[in-house]
């Protein structure tokens, strides 16, 4: 069985079967376990105070994979973690306020965290709203054609929206809030949105959840901005061929003829980050309170 240890944060992680492979093309726990550590830089400060859910692929992504929310009984007291209420009973998150835990993630095969949208101090008032722009083929051009819609229908409120790829086929557009409503109040609007958005050009988008009815329109998926569900974090490693990352980029890039929803991965992310400032540096500094 191989093995190695990872020093991070003073504390050290061992990784366990550190040469298995998780993707196919050869990329193993131990490397993806190494990926966390070195973007835990750019990662944490979109990462803290979030409850945060674990997609695992133990065996790669090949073999499938699974949703964890609970935090198992034999994770270490160092973890930082909060017990949330559902229906029926609780639930314990962890929350990834440093690199050790994102190894410590990486090493149970966590290859992408998903982050509420509320801090642990107020789980009930969001500090982001996210429009999921979902496409029902493979045609990304209409994902940016549907972005732009989205981002001037939100400019003509004055709303200050940021962008990423998600690392799979489409583009989450964030609007941070101030946390003065509630998610009850924050889906209402958010559903009345999508309505406004998807008139614009209802042959292009639609808010119709049934896939069946989409035809080859792009979901204005609106369906995460409530109290329990979560979204793809920033820089996280999606369980796609090649290891793309969700990225936060420029809205120039997102509207750009070169870009493309997997464009960056595991390999070329440093490089782009070792040449711009973080596209969402100022997104803490843009709360706002949602109106019509």
């Amino acid at each position: 069985m191989s093995r190695t240890n990872l020093k991070v944060d003073g504390r050290t992680i061992a990784i366990s079967h550190a040469d298995r492979a998780l993707f196919p093309d050869g990329l193993t726990k131990r490397d993806l376990a190494e990926y966390y550590r070195r973007i835990a830089p750019f990662a944490l400060a979109h990462y803290r105070d979030r409850p945060l859910s674990m997609e695992r692929y133990p065996d790669g992504i090949e073999a499938g994979g699974f949703f964890q929310k609970d935090v198992p009984e034999f994770f270490p007291d160092w973890i930082d973690r909060i017990e949330l209420k559902k229906e029926g009973g609780t639930i314990t998150y962890a929350i990834a306020n440093n690199a050790a835990t994102l190894v410590y993630l990486a090493n149970l095969a966590c290859i992408t965290p998903h982050l509420a949208l509320a801090r642990a101090d107020q789980p009930n008032r969001p500090d982001r709203l996210v429009i999921d722009l979902d496409p029902s083929d493979n045609d990304f051009s209409k994902v940016q054609r549907a972005a732009a819609h989205v981002r001037e229908v939100l400019e003509e409120r004055s709303l200050k929206s940021f962008v990423q790829t998600t690392g799979s086929r489409g583009l989450h557009i964030v609007v941070p809030l101030d946390r003065s409503l509630d998610f009850e109040a924050v889906r209402a609007w958010a559903r009345k949105f999508g309505e406004a958005v998807a008139a614009r050009d209802s042959g292009l988008m639609t808010v119709e959840h049934r896939k069946a009815k989409r035809g080859d329109r792009v979901f204005l998926d609106l369906l995460r901005n409530a109290y329990g569900q979560t979204s793809v974090a920033p820089y996280a490693v999606r369980a796609r061929p090649g290891a793309p990352v969700a990225t936060p980029i420029r809205w120039d890039e997102a509207l750009s003829s070169s870009m493309q929803p997997r464009k960056y991965t595991v390999r070329n992310i440093f490089r782009r980050l070792a040449q711009i400032e973080d596209p969402w540096a100022k997104l803490f500094d843009s709360a706002q309170r949602l109106h019509d």
